[in-house]
């Protein structure tokens, strides 16, 4: 108002409308009558800034609201696309046969449907027939003259006669007891001299034509050549527990015999072989008994396969092919009896006696041994016996036992307690042992009240949400479930780091080997709830991980990843929401930028194409710039399949076959 008050021009304006003093100041305080005009200077600009200001608030608040809206709407939609590429996926990998990599995008796709249809797509994209050499243009690559057509039914031998005349009318007739090769050059009969406007109609000319060939030639084959001279990588195969009895006696040597010249005439590498901690140290503390695993090497020695060992500290649940159940020592178990703390223990206080606690690592509990001595005296015992083999190379790795089943874990899916898939497993720290170390732990933080396991993290089969700990914005994310997780992976590489700390004292220059286990369902969970009662603090927000791969790289020990190998469906996505494919490569991206060499074994169901498919993908990852690959891969077959025919020889010898990249030729699929 100050402004219009010192403006002359507004002055002059209003002056002759006003008699006095008070008519001039009344018509000051009225707005103006219309038509309103204009005001100017100061107080014009401060209003229409104010105005602007009011109407860009308003305005603006609302563009961000709608944004957020369009955000949104954008989230979903890219999520519902992602599930239908998941599906279709899925559905190429598991009805088609399609050796799709883990990662797959639809350039990947329309490569697998190429090579499908008999083409060779290289890894620049350029695509082209068998019979033309890569060097060729693109348009010599796919020749159409007149008298010949493009068509071989070797390579569109499942597309209809019906869709290549849709595209190319001049085509009377394929004849299908042609080889493929003649295909290639198949005469088809021109009409009224109608060369050319066929020629453009041909079906290598029609990009929609050629993409249903393509979708239409769908056969259960794969594309040998595709790993001719990939990276050679050996193979092991496991051998049965069945040849060395509770006495350490080798009971079928003709059995051994006849399995090895099976698996010889595969052309493995070696054998993987297991040395129980309870067939060995069975019945006296540091009373080994090595006769029957002599007997068996020198089986293994005359038909020159490499051998890797296990130092098995865990019971042995039995297979399917009939296998003894494997205990502890008998002496460990008779001294379980009087003190149970020295087996892993679970909040309802029910023991698992497949393994040691590893909250007795550091006591003298074991008829006055610790149980780091009792390891450290049974590989010791091991060296000392079969130090001839280790000096001719025999040997050529040795896989120390970190838990149960072998695997670096904690025994939180027993099957003997109850827990079924997809269960989240219960934590594994409620003996005596492992809980003093907690209530320590929580002393040095300064909370003493933490020193106890979570009371509502569920029980073994579980699910996520059903448990105030491990659901959404649960207890695990908060400070004391950070605090008790993180202590908790803590025990779990200690205990590999004083494992392997003595395993090199023995072995020296030996090769280690550590198993990893394929945690993967509710993997897409924010709490990964399996991973966290496993001994793996790896939450969407953390990657529990990497520090049990800095121990492995500190003792430059060889990961041994458990790759499931078998696709997981739809159902499967949805009630456990698993991903075994994200996690393998997790922790395969995570071992490699650490430069640590990674190997594989596959689980026991994994006996088909697919199955095999996926895992020589994850064993030669394609595209790879860094060219990593597997060290060498574990193939768990039971003997009693190979000798009794049950596995497909063909599949396993295409398998192999891959692995060591060479060409394969005539497999027919079981």
């Amino acid at each position: 108002m100050s402004g219009s008050l010192n403006d002359d021009s507004f002055h002059q304006d209003l002056q002759p409308r006003a008699n006095n003093v008070s008519d001039y100041l009344s018509h000051q305080l009225q707005p103006p009558p219309p038509p309103p005009r204009r005001p100017r200077g100061f107080a014009a600009t401060a209003a229409a800034i104010g105005q602007t200001t009011s109407t860009a608030s308003a305005t603006g608040g609302k563009a961000k609201r709608e944004r957020e809206k369009e955000k949104e709407r954008t989230k979903l939609r890219e999520r519902h696309r992602r599930a239908i590429t998941s599906r279709i996926l899925a559905g190429l990998r598991q009805y088609g046969n399609f050796p799709l990599p883990s990662r797959a995008d639809m350039n990947d796709v329309l490569a697998a449907l190429a090579r499908e249809a008999g083409w060779v797509v290289e890894a620049n994209g350029t695509t082209y027939r068998h019979s033309t050499p890569p060097s060729q243009s693109q348009e010599a690559a796919f020749p159409v003259r007149s008298g010949e057509s493009p068509i071989s039914s070797g390579s569109f031998k499942s597309c209809s006669i019906k869709a290549a005349l849709d595209c190319q009318p001049s085509v009377h007739r394929i004849d299908e007891s042609l080889s493929p090769a003649s295909l290639d050059s198949v005469v088809i009969t021109e009409r009224d001299a109608k060369n050319e406007k066929y020629a453009a109609l041909s079906p290598l000319n029609s990009a929609h034509c050629l993409e249903d060939q393509l979708i239409q030639d769908i056969r259960p084959r794969e594309n040998e050549s595709q790993f001719r001279g990939t990276p050679y990588v050996p193979v092991y195969v496991m051998l049965s527990i069945g040849f060395i009895n509770n006495f350490c006696l080798l009971i079928d040597p003709d059995g051994v015999r006849q399995e090895l010249s099976h698996l010889k005439a595969l052309n493995v590498d070696g054998v993987i072989v297991d040395c129980w901690w309870g067939i060995i140290e069975a019945w006296n503390p540091q009373k080994y008994v090595w006769s029957g695993y002599r007997d068996l090497f020198n089986i293994i020695r005359e038909f020159k396969l490499k051998l890797q060992v296990v130092m098995a500290f865990h019971a042995c649940e039995g297979t399917e092919s009939g296998d003894a159940y494997i205990n502890l020592p008998q002496w460990v178990l008779e001294i379980g009896k009087e003190n149970p703390d020295i087996f892993f223990t679970d909040r309802e206080g029910r023991r698992n006696e497949d393994c040691l606690s590893w909250g007795i690592d550091k006591e003298r509990v074991l008829r006055g041994r610790t149980g780091m001595e009792v390891y450290f005296d049974f590989m010791r015992s091991f060296h000392t016996e079969f130090n001839d083999l280790f000096a001719e190379g025999f040997v050529s790795a040795i896989e120390v036992g970190l838990g149960v089943s072998g695997e670096l874990k904690y025994p939180s899916f027993s099957k003997r307690i109850g827990w079924s898939y997809p269960g989240i497993g219960e934590f594994q720290c409620y003996d005596k042992y492992l809980q003093q170390s907690l209530r320590k732990a929580a002393g040095l933080r300064g909370h003493s009240f933490w020193a106890r396991g979570p009371d509502n993290s569920g029980q073994y089969n579980s699910r996520p949400h059903e448990s105030g700990f491990f659901c959404e914005r649960g207890d695990y994310d908060s400070y004391y479930g950070r605090f008790f997780l993180q202590w908790y992976a803590q025990m779990l590489i200690d205990h590999v780091d004083n494992v392997l700390s003595l395993a090199s004292l023995v072995f020296e220059e030996t090769k280690f080997i550590v198993k990893i286990p394929a945690v993967y369902w509710w993997y897409k969970t924010s709490s990964h709830a399996a991973e966290l009662t496993a001994g793996f603090y790896n939450p969407s927000n953390q990657d529990g991980y990497s520090p049990v791969l800095d121990v492995l790289k500190k003792h430059s020990v060889i990961v041994k990843l458990v790759c499931s190998g078998m696709p997981v469906t739809g159902q499967e996505v949805d009630d456990a929401l698993a991903d075994p494919e994200s996690l393998s490569w997790q922790i395969l991206n995570s071992a490699w930028d650490r430069g640590l060499a990674v190997a594989g074994e596959n689980s026991l169901s994994c006996y088909d194409r697919e199955g095999h498919m996926r895992i020589i993908d994850m064993a030669k990852p394609r595209n790879d710039p860094d060219r990593h690959r597997f060290s060498f891969f574990a193939y768990r077959q039971q003997p009693a399949d190979l000798i009794q025919g049950a596995a497909c020889f063909p599949e396993l010898d295409y398998f192999i076959k891959c692995m060591h990249g060479e060409i394969v030729d005539d497999l027919v699929p079981c």
